[in-house]
């Protein structure tokens, strides 16, 4: 039996698919189907991470960065040649990743408690690390809207302990911010989230999802409507309960699907769902792990790469993600 599809106590290490099509990959509704390339297998492309987050593809250099926090590093992966590096370390506790509209890397950091953009030579500007005064808490997901503004969650998670950054007592609530590109002021677009965690807009970016993690009995996938002018939510409702799942970060297609890291240690859980713009669950790729983070990349944006726990998963899929979603 392959190891994703295990119902067993005691799951064994990564093995990939002997055979066509994977049975990791499930379809739980008919419209999966036309997403699902039926010779693509789950492949793993790195293991031996703590904590692995924020996967953001460079198509410009055909690699792969993701965050290992708990080792205070980013690693990178190369297409062409599989070799596995650091890009930086010490990374600051960094844990989610994009890239803004001149290509240029985001990040958010635990450590420092703040937002940060690398710049072209590899020097790093601090874009945001307080409001009203008053320190972040532990910025955790962030994406980039097609007018350059940055839209960010800062729930209090790396500041809990010392394993995903440093102890603290928080200053400020868990808000969702906005950066304008212009003027760099930030504005609180969604508050009162219980934990708020990944993000990402609708193709059209009339709808932003946000992950409600501590939200009570069971994590939540949020929706706002997005105001015309692009800096204001409105409209919060509930897209989908994840009753025992645990959903962390996602990614959407150009279809407007939702591709979501879920999973919580449980063979019936781990790996990645798929909901359709309707709130439905539409299709499940299994992992042995735990997978908080997804993002599209590849040649033509159609290779799935899934940061699940202690390694890199790639799939590649019968769609493309979306541009900034």
């Amino acid at each position: 039996m392959n190891e994703a599809s295990s119902h067993t106590q005691e799951r064994p290490g990564w093995r990939p698919a002997s055979y066509y099509p994977d049975p990791a990959i499930r379809a739980l509704d008919p419209r999966f189907e036309k997403y699902w390339l039926k010779l693509s297998a789950v492949e793993r492309l790195a293991t031996g991470l703590r904590w692995a987050e924020g996967p953001v593809w460079f198509g410009d250099g055909r690699y792969l960065l993701c965050s290992d926090i708990p080792n205070q590093r980013i690693i990178k992966w190369e297409e062409e040649t599989g070799a596995v590096s650091v890009f930086r370390k010490p990374s600051n506790f960094a844990n989610g990743n994009t890239r803004d509209r001149q290509g240029r890397l985001i990040t958010c950091e635990h450590g420092g408690r703040r937002l940060t953009r690398t710049e072209y030579d590899g020097e790093i500007t601090v874009l945001m690390d307080q409001f009203n005064g008053k320190r972040l808490n532990s910025p955790n997901d962030v994406v980039v809207k097609s007018d350059g503004s940055i839209w960010f969650t800062d729930p209090i998670f790396g500041i809990l302990g010392n394993y995903e950054g440093y102890k603290s007592e928080p200053e400020i609530d868990m808000n969702v911010y906005r950066l304008d590109p212009e003027t760099r002021k930030a504005t609180v677009v969604a508050e009162g989230v219980l934990g708020p965690n990944g993000l990402a807009f609708s193709p059209d970016e009339k709808i932003l999802y946000l992950i409600e993690s501590r939200g009570v009995p069971t994590r939540k996938i949020l929706a706002y409507d997005v105001s015309p002018a692009g800096d204001k939510l409105s409209n919060k409702r509930v897209f989908v309960d994840a009753g025992p799942g645990t959903p962390d970060g996602f990614r959407v297609d150009v279809d407007g699907n939702l591709w979501c890291g879920w999973g919580m240690g449980d063979p019936e859980l781990d790996g990645v769902v798929v909901f359709a713009p309707d709130g439905v669950m539409i299709g499940r790729i299994a992992l042995p792990e735990r997978c908080a983070n997804v993002c599209f990349g590849g040649v033509k944006r159609n290779r799935l790469f899934m940061a699940a726990s202690q390694s890199i998963y790639a799939l590649y899929v019968n769609t493309q993600g979306a541009v900034g979603g």
